[in-house]
């Protein structure tokens, strides 16, 4: 995606203390470290026949799908996170904004009811996911929050400051949210995730019935911790890349998977798409060395139970 390389630099250069974004190129989702900075395509095989739409199958198989037969999608709460406080020390996150309004078209397609709440602080955050939280879901097939902010490995920043992404996640859990129990939990990450740099590599090769439940079915237990999702726009460690102009990598590859195959594929097929496209799709460039080149890959952490087909 060569239009992708032009005008990088990462999201904060810090000088006497003061956070500064060059040109409009990508920026990463981190807090500064000071101590160390200053395609989709598959090619015919031979005689093989031309395939149309209607040549697409899948294999279905109802009791290892969750059922999407409710009242609604569910909710997706997108969480957009641009200013912060300037004792934080981040950097204003240009570009999220397309983020966002990205993230509501899109979700909003695949029949979710979209609510998107800007610069919220720690506290606000878990307010705000508390009290849905508590809602009554009965009628939703799944539910899904997106955080757009800066963030550090296992750490999300309100606009006041950092706060552990699992203190969100598990107001979630089977034993806090009972409407949800047995029901796909989603949670998208777009923050950095530390402070690493991926060199990326050279590589040679190239782009490469009903379920027959009735009313006499025992009941069973399942983990608390069962039927979450957590897709990062980056692995432990390193940092996530944005655009000032386009938005951030992985929303970028995210929103455009899921505008052409959302309701084709299951989550976990869209996923890994996602992942080959801003594998092999984006790359830094930017006039300083030090961030020129750069690559990034999403990270997925599945304990779903059973396929998701929205």
């Amino acid at each position: 995606m060569a239009e992708e390389q032009d005008d990088l630099v990462p999201e904060c250069t810090v000088s006497g203390g003061q956070c500064s974004e060059e040109a409009l190129g990508d920026t990463v989702d981190a807090k500064p470290d000071r101590s160390q900075r200053f395609s989709l395509f598959s090619k015919k095989k031979k005689n093989e026949p031309e395939k149309t739409e209607k040549q697409n199958f899948r294999i279905v198989t109802p009791e290892f799908q969750y059922t999407m037969s409710y009242g609604k999608v569910g909710r997706c709460v997108i969480i957009n996170n641009k200013n912060f406080a300037e004792q934080t020390g981040m950097c204003t996150r240009n570009g999220t904004d397309k983020d966002a309004g990205d993230l509501f078209r899109c979700f909003k397609s695949l029949g979710f009811d979209v609510t998107v709440y800007n610069d919220k602080n720690c506290e606000q955050m878990e307010t705000l996911l508390q009290n849905v939280a508590q809602q009554n879901h009965s009628d939703s097939a799944c539910f899904a929050c997106i955080l757009l902010s800066h963030g550090e490995e296992g750490q999300i920043y309100g606009t006041d400051g950092a706060m552990a992404i699992k203190s969100l996640t598990t107001l979630f859990r089977g034993d806090k949210c009972k409407s949800l129990v047995g029901k796909p939990k989603l949670f998208f990450i777009q923050a950095c995730r530390g402070s690493e740099f991926d060199e990326g590599i050279q590589t040679d090769s190239g782009p490469a019935n009903d379920s027959m439940e009735t009313d006499a079915n025992p009941r069973y237990k399942i983990p608390v911790e069962a039927d979450f999702l957590f897709a990062y726009s980056t692995v432990p460690g390193y940092y996530s890349w944005r655009n000032p102009g386009r938005g951030s990598w992985f929303v970028q590859a995210l929103c455009s998977v899921l505008t052409e195959y959302g309701k084709q594929l299951e989550i976990m097929q869209i996923l890994t798409r996602v992942n080959h496209m801003v594998a092999t799709n984006f790359e830094s460039w930017s006039d300083d060395p030090r961030f020129s080149e750069k690559k990034q890959i999403p990270c997925v952490v599945s304990m779903l139970t059973k396929e998701l087909y929205f």
